[in-house]
């Protein structure tokens, strides 16, 4: 299963915002030039990064800015608020054969497992920041 794309976009996002908002309207529609998405999908996506706390949006064509600290947002922060990954990562399939010895074990091998790898990965965006993130953009700029 794959991460949506709505978490690189919530970050692309993100980034355009912190570049531009000293000197442009980071509108949803200027935000969605970069991405080259639908503005819509960047509406939905600030929606989410506010309900997170992690931006503010003006009305109309106010566009948006950041309002917490660069440092104090991970990737696993922006992760957790677009809700790119419908439940777990591993979707498990429905219904394993409990009459066969591999259906009626497979949960007890796999299920901790895979618990461990989502947590591993979570455990890896918690230590980026957006700080991080604007750093190394403004190496390459």
């Amino acid at each position: 299963m794959k991460i949506t794309s709505k978490f690189t976009v919530a970050v692309h996002t993100l980034l355009v915002i912190y570049t531009f908002s000293d000197t442009k309207k980071t509108t949803s529609e200027f935000i969605a030039a970069s991405v080259r998405v639908n503005p819509v999908v960047i509406r939905r996506t600030l929606l989410s990064l506010k309900a997170a706390g992690i931006v503010e949006v003006k009305a109309g064509s106010g566009g948006a800015r950041i309002v917490k600290d660069l440092k104090d947002v991970s990737l696993y922060d922006i992760y957790k608020a677009v809700d790119c990954v419908d439940g777990g990562l591993f979707h498990f399939h429905e219904n394993p054969n409990p009459a066969c010895p591999v259906g009626k074990n497979i949960h007890a091998v796999l299920d901790n497992r895979l618990s461990d790898a989502q947590a591993a990965m979570e455990n890896e965006l918690k230590k980026v920041t957006l700080a991080d993130l604007t750093r190394d953009l403004g190496e390459k700029l």
